[in-house]
């Protein structure tokens, strides 16, 4: 299928050709009929886009300073690589569209296939031929409502929630600043409300339009026209209500509510303008200065978006879903008129030409549409329903020999997320003896940006079709975490060499259903993503450490740091808990250290259960304390560890520096290039693994120990008391 893309580098503006996104569980797969240009936030980002390294660092100061924290945590070569990563990809364009459901999840019973739906999102109702969209993000479009008018929902939305902040009521006056697409429907919302409308707009055609759809009076902010027409309608008391949908970096819209507002009113910010307040006009008028939150409750909401959790009615009256739902009946009932807002209609084929001329200035327009082939003005009553392929079944297991000299290893991934993209395929793209066959993912953007980068030989969203596919000898599974031990399970059953990234198992059934999978097909050719063991410069302690006589006592401080709101590590009902995804990494280094696998797991969290203390046990009375925080200073270093026994100590400063306090002191010198946490070496070792037939870098009892003392953490966090791990060894 084709769909728009745009690389943040570059700048360049690209109809793509990348696989059909899956139908998951708990949504719908839409085929476009009509797709909406947001002409205000699309084309900030395109032009953000072509501006040079330094605007798009001024442009956007909260990305900087993410930058300058991961250059803290990670440094500056690891930070440049994950900048650069996410710079020179493809990134998608549009969140509002209309079109027809070709198929159905399970989960769904409100929409078959076949059926009329408007759909919203950034990530889900994209400028593409089609769409997997979960079910909180689509509404059904009403009888009668063409499909280039359901397109424009999503804007729709934005515009209605903000009107809902604004908490306007039958005879108020409202000043609308900024007459664009939100603009314009803020306009004839209000007018639907029984509210008297002001409109100001440097655009004369705009102010026009606005007239035509409701508004009393409409003139230019810097003219007389405005106050005159605001004075007139309120008896010189000011609007009720600002809606400042106006967007640049003028702090003219915020001064002008403030002068035009009456006593107590309120302003409701919905567009992206520079909020200056001027503190005296505010304050003297105590002014309620409000914010819309895009569509509605729910918006960011990982809960209501992607798992479908819709909130109570009860409670929350008007979610994105409801907003949308009740946008498209205001405009199928004629409340809402908004073909007078269609400038131009283009086909999707002509996207990059078309956005050329928005931003050269060209083409003049408030809203400009998308047509998909198939769906023209005299197609659009019956869109039929477009029949999908069947979905293949995996092979047997199959035995794993050692490759033929000069056979290339043929590797397949199953997920391209960041984690992915910058710390994995960069170094086995530009390993020898290795052929990157398939890419498999669920979003077909991210599967076509791998290809491109890493040249995958094919992109895909069909796993099963990997699996089935005999001349992949290995299957890495980079995916999100609750995936993991079932795709794990899948691929062994497959024959396939399989590569999980921590961590390998969320419960124990999960681990159990893995073992289980290795028992019923032979195969227990696993490897899990613990590469700090892997370290080039952990490895050179511990061998300069040399062998131990005595029990030993190792200390693990892990400055964690705060996740960002929104962040999916905090999905703890579908991801599990933050430690469970990545306390297998430090439980693993732990043990390799000491040379055996923990027997007991001690666990204690302050209040909150901010900050963990976990203690292990290992057979020769050794013990290891890793101490998980997230309440730390974000200067500190990530990782720091003490492995103190017989009279020697074993020093490691977050994978920069090592030092070994014996009769003579050993200090690393500091690593000329990057923190090194073995990924390279850990795919060096399994790809030669692979290659050769011979063992896996880890044996499967010790990643099974592992996981297993990860999961007694919550285990022993729960019942306060030890846990035995004498049961999984």
């Amino acid at each position: 299928m084709k769909q728009v893309v745009q690389n943040y580098k570059s700048g360049e503006l690209a109809v793509l050709d990348v696989p059909v996104p899956g139908c998951k569980p708990g949504g719908v797969l839409v085929r476009s009929a009509y797709s909406l240009i947001s002409t205000g936030t699309e084309l900030m980002k395109v032009s953000e886009a072509g501006m040079s390294m330094l605007g798009k660092a001024r442009s956007r100061p909260d990305q900087v300073a993410k930058v300058m924290q991961s250059v803290a945590t990670n440094g500056v070569p690891a930070t440049y690589r994950k900048v650069m990563g996410k710079l020179d990809s493809y990134t998608p364009l549009g969140y509002s569209l209309c079109g027809v459901v070709e198929q159905v999840g399970a989960g769904v019973d409100d929409v078959k296939a076949g059926d009329l739906v408007a759909c919203a999102g950034n990530e889900h109702a994209l400028h593409a031929e089609l769409n997997w969209v979960p079910k909180n993000l689509y509404a059904p479009v009403p009888d009668g409502l063409a499909p280039r008018h359901a397109a424009f929902g999503t804007v729709g939305s934005i515009a209605l929630q903000g009107v809902r902040q604004g908490e306007s009521r039958l005879g108020e006056v409202a000043l609308v600043i900024g007459l664009g697409l939100i603009g314009q429907l803020v306009v004839q919302l209000l007018t639907a409300s029984g509210v008297r409308v002001v409109g100001a707009d440097p655009d004369p055609a705009r102010c026009e339009l606005a007239e035509r759809l409701g508004a009393a009076a409409c003139g230019d902010p810097a003219s007389a026209a405005v106050e005159t027409a605001v004075a007139e309608l309120t008896g010189g008391h000011g609007v009720d209500q600002v809606y400042l949908a106006a967007g640049g970096g003028s702090n003219q819209p915020v001064e002008l509510a403030a002068r035009l507002c009456r006593d107590r009113g309120r302003v409701v910010d919905i567009g992206k303008c520079r909020l200056d307040l001027p503190w005296n006009a505010y304050y003297e008028k105590e002014l309620d200065v409000r914010f819309s939150r895009s569509y509605g409750p729910g918006r960011y909401d990982p809960e209501y978006e992607l798992e479908g959790r819709d909130y109570p009615i009860g409670y929350v009256r008007w979610t994105e879903r409801r907003n949308l739902a009740c946008f498209l009946d205001l405009v199928a009932r004629g409340r809402v008129d908004v073909e007078p807002l269609v400038s131009h209609i283009a086909d999707f084929d002509d996207a990059v030409e078309t956005y050329r001329r928005l931003k050269d200035g060209e083409l003049k327009a408030v809203a400009v549409l998308f047509r998909y082939p198939g769906h023209t003005a005299e197609a659009e009553a019956e869109a039929p329903a477009v029949a999908v392929p069947a979905v293949k079944r995996p092979v047997g297991a199959v035995s794993t020999p050692a490759r033929a000299a000069g056979t290339p290893v043929r590797l397949a991934f199953v997920g391209a997320g960041n984690y992915a993209t910058s710390m994995l395929l960069p170094h086995l793209a530009q390993r020898d003896g290795v052929e990157l066959s398939t890419v498999v993912t669920t979003t077909a953007l991210s599967a076509a940006n791998a290809q491109r980068k890493f040249g995958f030989a094919e992109a895909t969203t069909d796993l099963d079709a990997v699996l089935g596919d005999k001349s992949i000898d290995a299957v890495f599974v980079v995916t999100r975490h609750s995936s993991h031990a079932e795709l794990t399970r899948r691929a062994l059953l497959a024959g396939k060499t399989v590569f999980v990234e921590k961590p390998l198992a969320l419960t124990e059934d999960e681990l159990a259903g893995v073992l289980a999978a290795v028992e019923e097909s032979g195969n227990d050719r696993l490897q899990v993503g613990f590469n700090r063991r892997f370290a080039p410069l952990l490895q050179e302690a511990r061998t300069r450490f040399g062998a131990r006589t005595g029990p030993a006592s190792l200390r693990y401080l892990v400055n964690a740091g705060r996740l960002q709101h929104g962040s999916w590590y905090l999905q703890q009902g579908t991801e599990g808990s933050r430690f469970a995804g990545e306390g297998g990494h430090f439980i693993d280094t732990a043990s390799w250290l000491l040379g055996a696998d923990p027997v007991l797991v001690y666990a204690v969290a302050t209040s909150g259960n901010e900050d963990l203390q976990v203690v292990l046990r290992y057979p020769d009375g050794s013990t290891a304390t890793i101490s998980y925080v997230t309440t730390g200073a974000p200067g500190f270093p990530k990782e720091t560890l003490d492995l103190v026994a017989d009279g020697k100590v074993l020093r490691l400063d977050d994978f920069v520096r090592a030092s070994v306090y014996d009769r003579k002191r050993w200090v690393s010198s500091r690593l000329p290039k990057a923190r090194d946490k073995g990924q390279n070496a850990e795919l060096a070792a399994f790809v030669r693994a692979v290659r050769t037939g011979g063992p896996m870098p880890v044996p499967l009892e010790s990643l099974v120990a592992t996981t297993a003392a990860t999961l007694a953490v919550q285990t022993g966090l729960a019942g306060g008391a030890p846990v035995s791990l004498a049961r999984t060894r």
